[in-house]
């Protein structure tokens, strides 16, 4: 009974830690004897006992680096901090146990010298409107030099950049008069667009009063064309009527006599008398008398 409980005792201490299961998205990097002997994916393994060690278990996952701020001078010699952020990823467990030496300390340190590199090419001015390119470079630089140490630089972004603070008083006075300029053009624009459409509508009102007023004379005189061709239509008619009744020289000589009156209604300072007045005022003594003669014939 000793015995086995012995032996249980061993199993325990010497068989069961060399199970290993290998979780998902991880693989574990296996020494036989100090030297590599396998990587191992997901799933149950086993190891020699006092032959076989797990020298590293390395994620697969993406992993994401906030670096610290790093001082950086521009090419126009102003001193700035930037941080950046590295997302990478393991894709070879191999090379990235036996490739360098803590490499999350390498890929800072690389990033450092590769963002001081770029930022000594520009000026204040592109570092802080070149983000994107300075992003696309450095992935570039850094996937390519991070490739013997079995890791892949996905994306690599500029986080903050932040200048002397003389340099940022100055950018926002900088802004500030900017947008006073922009201000005072809107204005302008506005108050040339605002007289623009003044003059336009007090054009189209003068162009419309003319048109009213050349209307207004159109129907004026049409109206009076009109009233003078009616009186000339009645005259007309009045000639025609006095035609067909065959008026004789007494009725004509009469029409005269009274458009004669008409004419010296206290309203004319001259007359002209017709040469022939006596044979009209003769006329009318006629006229006279034979309606005097009716009028008795009438009375008996």
């Amino acid at each position: 009974m000793p015995i086995f409980i012995i032996i249980l005792v061993l199993v325990a201490i010497f068989i069961i830690p060399c199970i290993k299961i290998v979780p998902q998205a991880k693989s574990y990097v296996v020494e036989r004897i100090g030297s590599y002997y396998q990587t191992w994916g997901n799933g149950l393994h086993f190891l020699i006992p006092f032959i076989d060690r797990v020298a590293g278990a390395v994620t697969l996952k993406e992993i994401v680096k906030d670096f610290a701020p790093q001082p950086v001078i521009t090419k126009d010699n102003v001193t700035m901090q930037i941080d950046t952020v590295v997302y990478f990823q393991i894709t070879d467990a191999k090379l990235y146990t036996y490739g360098v030496e803590n490499p999350i300390s390498a890929i800072e340190n690389l990033t450092a010298t590769t963002l001081r590199n770029l930022i000594g090419e520009l000026e204040l001015d592109q570092t802080l409107t070149s983000r994107d390119i300075i992003n696309t470079k450095m992935r570039a630089i850094l996937d390519e030099a991070t490739d013997p140490w079995g890791i892949k630089v996905n994306r690599v972004e500029v986080k903050n950049i932040i200048p002397p603070r003389d340099i940022q008083e100055a950018m926002e006075k900088q802004m500030r008069a900017e947008r006073e300029r922009r201000e005072k053009i809107l204005q302008a624009e506005g108050e040339k667009k605002s007289s623009v459409l003044i003059a336009e509508g007090e054009k189209e009102s003068a162009i419309l009063r003319a048109e009213a007023n050349k209307q207004s004379k159109i129907k004026m005189a049409e109206g009076e064309a009109e009233a003078l061709l009616k009186l000339k239509q009645a005259e007309a008619e009045g000639i025609k009527l006095l035609k067909e009744a065959k008026a004789d020289k007494s009725v004509i000589a009469l029409k005269s006599l009274d458009a004669l009156g008409k004419v010296a209604d206290g309203k004319a300072t001259k007359i002209i008398i017709p040469s022939d007045l006596q044979n009209i005022a003769s006329l009318g003594v006629t006229l006279s008398e034979s309606l005097k003669k009716d009028k008795t014939e009438q009375d008996k």
